[in-house]
């Protein structure tokens, strides 16, 4: 087997990470764009000592849980790349990722994973969009040899793995419809503008990012235009057509950022027309979202996810709890009704701002958020909680905090996560002093590999 090989597999798993995974003589090959059940032609990209990386470039003969993807961009973009993989094998995959990384990582066994809670939709279910503009176009395989096909212009989301590769998206259907027609409307007015779009190679230009924001719950729109210069009369007349023509936007902002790395946060911001936020209502809540803000890319699953938490923690009015990571307070506010007092620790100031301003907005006031890093925080921490919600980054919680929490030793801790193997390994690393009783997996984001899954911990 050799890098550029072609050979036909036959596909018996999903890998974590969302490939195909075919064993022909033992020998591991993960395939994109195949799944568990499926006979493709494939070609290797990658050859290593242990393992090889393909693609799938013929499917032979299709898994009966392959189904055919609606959108154009299918197999090229990298929003979500398992539209081909029919929704209720994409939930049972993500709950045996979970499972397998409990027992595999972390020597966790015989513990109850529940079937995954589906999202309540599968299309139109993000709130946030980003979209790169760029000054080189990706093309379709369909649009290579057309001279009509502009390549020096962009309005999209990247290929797979690639800072540089753009398409020109001009559908997601990740985001509720109307997304779509801002997308073009900004779209025109950008190729229109006669101003550069940013060069992601050359760092020069204007045009940077696109964000699109929704409330789900009041319908508001928020547009937020990245650029890499100040020019407001530039955008101001951007802004006053999308406040005539589209009643639902409610907010139109400007971030500005002259820094080369590629994300879509200004270094100052600028409110060109309308409100500097947009509002937010979940499970009785009322939350302010601005442009830069965290917010649950899925409003309905969020308030699923946030429930699981709940229930896990299992509540009486009495408990001090402690919520590590705890961003904008979501979950310490979810907590506040059935708690005697919440205490967030959060490292982004911003964030910890937001909190505050949220209790504040809705008369929450047995909860208080403390800014630092949690290592700091919790050394000679002087509260003794019941309960300890957990909610870190992908990358999972720092080995110090985790030996800080075994010196806390909270009755219970609830574990909110996005990532199965760090999940895994934390659970592990906690099993000296905690049984982990159940885990339930949710599903934020159809169309993708990723999974949240919430894990109960009681005390030994």
């Amino acid at each position: 087997m050799k890098k550029g090989q072609e050979l036909t597999l036959e596909v018996t798993d999903i890998a974590f990470g969302g490939r195909g995974l075919a064993k022909p003589d033992g020998f591991a090959v993960f395939v994109d764009g195949a799944l568990a059940g499926d006979t493709v032609r494939a070609r290797i990209f990658k050859k290593k000592k242990s393992y090889a990386e393909a693609r799938a470039v013929e499917i032979l003969a299709p898994s009966p849980d392959r189904v055919q993807p609606p959108c154009p961009y299918s197999g090229t973009c990298g929003g979500c790349k398992w539209q081909f993989v029919d929704y209720p094998a994409q939930c049972a995959f993500k709950r045996r990722h979970v499972a397998e990384a409990l027992s595999h990582i972390g020597q966790i066994h015989d513990v109850p994973v529940a079937e995954t809670i589906p999202s309540e939709r599968i299309f139109g279910y993000r709130n946030k969009m980003e979209f790169t503009c760029s000054d080189r176009r990706w093309l379709l395989s369909e649009e290579l040899g057309k001279e009509s096909v502009q390549r020096d212009f962009a309005v999209g989301l990247h290929v797979p793995g690639t800072f540089d590769k753009v398409l020109d998206t001009r559908v997601c259907l990740l985001m509720p419809e109307l997304g779509n027609r801002l997308l073009e409307a900004v779209r025109g007015f950008i190729r229109n503008s006669g101003v550069p779009v940013y060069g992601l190679r050359s760092h020069q230009g204007y045009w940077r990012f696109v964000m699109l924001r929704h409330s789900v719950s009041l319908d508001q729109w928020m547009v937020n235009i990245v650029t890499s210069e100040d020019r407001p009369e530039l955008l101001r007349p951007l802004a006053e057509d999308l406040r005539s023509r589209y009643p639902a936007v409610v907010s139109v902002v400007n971030n500005i950022t002259a820094r080369k790395a590629g994300i879509a946060v200004g270094e100052r911001e600028r409110l060109l027309s309308g409100a500097p936020v947009i509002e937010e209502r979940v499970g009785g809540l009322t939350f302010e979202v601005s442009a830069n803000s965290f917010f649950q890319t899925n409003t309905r699953g969020a308030e699923t996810l946030y429930n699981v938490a709940a229930e896990f923690a299992g509540l009486t009015g009495a408990e001090q709890v402690l919520d590590l990571y705890c961003g904008t307070g979501t979950i310490a506010m979810w907590l506040s009704k059935a708690a005697a007092k919440v205490t967030g620790i959060e490292m982004v100031e911003s964030a910890v701002a937001d909190a505050e301003r949220n209790c504040r907005r809705n008369g929450i006031d047995n909860c208080r958020f403390i800014q630092g890093d949690i290592r700091d925080v919790l050394t000679g921490f002087e509260q003794r909680p019941e309960v300890v919600i957990v909610d870190p980054p992908r990358v999972g919680m720092h080995k110090d905090v985790v030996e800080q929490l075994l010196v806390l030793l909270p009755k219970r801790i609830v574990y909110v996560s996005c990532n199965p193997a760090t999940l895994a390994r934390d659970l592990g690393l906690l099993s000296e002093a905690y049984r982990t009783m159940e885990v339930q997996p949710v599903d934020l984001f159809p169309h993708t590999f990723h999974v949240e899954a919430v894990a109960r911990l009681e005390r030994r």
